[in-house]
């Protein structure tokens, strides 16, 4: 049985400024941010829609935490020599700081006061580690890349009936995310 599906377009928070001038490194963060956001609660619902299944808002919350990862790994690996080292540097950083608080403000909401923000951040920094193992040809992640962060979500997933979670995430949802966060850049970065 193979998959059968057809994703819906994904609408971005926003990709264009309403004043013009100029944009900090941490405001073009912020409008990544966002988006990533978006992105990932979009691939969250459409794998709901498509019949995988979430066991708890704790599995929900770690299946976010690795689009997440995913995704801000692609916008590293988009503004790779677009920019200068070191605002690549502080562009990301203030992009891992702005989904920190998004994700501890809606794990707050979700299971009341705790730890959310450590665990998130050592999350990016393991699949940073993980990711940059991996070759890319022409901006897009090789197979070994795809395989891996289908494999993460995957275990994100492991209490649910998920069988094909990973051919999913693969053959569906990741092209659609590498496209989406291509986009995002392009736009965040235009003057």
């Amino acid at each position: 049985m193979g998959i059968i599906s057809t994703r819906p377009t994904i609408a971005l928070a926003k990709t264009r400024w309403r004043k013009k001038g100029p944009r900090s490194l941490a405001d073009r963060a912020g409008v990544i941010g966002a988006n990533v956001w978006k992105i990932s609660l979009e691939i969250y619902k459409h794998l709901e829609g498509e019949g995988f299944r979430f066991g708890s808002d704790r599995m929900a919350t770690d299946v976010l935490s690795e689009f997440i990862a995913f995704l801000v790994q692609l916008v590293d690996r988009t503004v790779y020599g677009k920019i200068p080292e070191a605002d690549r540097a502080e562009l990301i950083g203030a992009l891992a700081s702005h989904l920190a608080a998004t994700m501890e403000n809606n794990q707050l909401d979700l299971f009341g006061p705790g730890e959310y923000r450590k665990p998130f951040v050592d999350l990016l920094n393991a699949r940073f580690e993980s990711y940059s193992a991996f070759e890319y040809r022409d901006g897009e992640p090789g197979f070994a890349c795809l395989r891996f962060f289908a494999g993460a979500a995957a275990d994100a997933m492991a209490g649910g009936e998920n069988k094909w979670v990973v051919e999913q995430v693969m053959e569906i949802e990741a092209p659609e995310m590498v496209r989406l966060a291509k986009r995002v850049v392009d736009h965040a970065l235009e003057t």
